[in-house]
């Protein structure tokens, strides 16, 4: 089952990048309702991060997000082709 993968797949990767952070850091986060969260209860379990869910059709719910994904697409546009991509170029990115 596909889902139930990827959704292990993202608590993990969650937890992961969680345990980098400082715990006071660590509060929330608000997802959208994509099948890959379906894991957030164990999500919030393991690293004691509340998961919120923002309304379907509200990107202001998740403002911090939205901005990010602007900025991004000033560097990779929509429709790139992330796997021509390194973990160098990803970085490059984020750190610019």
């Amino acid at each position: 089952m596909r889902t139930s993968l990827d959704a292990l797949a993202v608590q993990h990767g969650f937890e992961r990048l969680f345990d980098q952070m400082p715990t006071h850091m660590r509060k929330t986060m608000t997802y959208d309702r994509g099948t890959e969260m379906a894991r957030h209860q164990d999500l919030t379990r393991s690293t004691g991060v509340k998961v919120y869910f923002a309304d379907p059709y509200s990107p202001w719910q998740r403002g911090s997000n939205e901005n990010a994904n602007g900025l991004i697409r000033q560097y990779l546009p929509k429709g790139t082709d992330l796997s021509s991509l390194t973990q160098d170029d990803l970085d490059d990115v984020a750190q610019t």
